[in-house]
């Protein structure tokens, strides 16, 4: 069983997305691969759930956002530089700087841009290399 839709959308299409409307959709499925991940780890609920936050948090997507920002096509710089720059319409939490926040949002946006144009292979590229930095996440 697919969680993903028939029909993909065209880079064209998604890159003239509201860039928050693609780090909505990145958002989920992030904390999606993270959470599988741990499941497949056979970690408790409770283990999963703080390795989670500590990898779904505006301060780790911000800094994984950097990280790989080295490796990013053209393009999905420019993804991420317009889900950064996009105003949201509520204030970030008090936990988080704007900037990482900020951050997060692009990071979030390349996730929603690869998801709806089906680029899995980008996806796991990605993941991968974030997996090499955080090894233990």
């Amino acid at each position: 069983m697919s969680l993903r839709f028939n029909i993909l959308m065209d880079a064209k299409d998604a890159i003239q997305m509201n860039p928050l409307q693609l780090a909505y959709l990145g958002d989920a499925v992030w904390e999606l691969i993270v959470r599988y991940d741990l499941m497949i780890k056979k970690y408790n609920v409770h283990h999963m759930h703080k390795k989670c936050v500590k990898l779904v948090n505006a301060h780790s997507q911000a800094e994984i956002l950097h990280r790989i920002e080295q490796y990013l096509l053209p393009e999905e710089i420019e993804i991420a530089r317009r889900g950064r720059n996009a105003h949201t319409k509520h204030t970030v939490p008090h936990n988080q700087s704007p900037e990482d926040y900020a951050a997060a949002t692009g990071f979030e946006a390349l996730f929603g841009y690869w998801y709806l144009t089906g680029n899995n292979d980008r996806i796991e590229q990605t993941v991968n290399m974030i997996k090499e930095v955080f090894d233990d996440g």
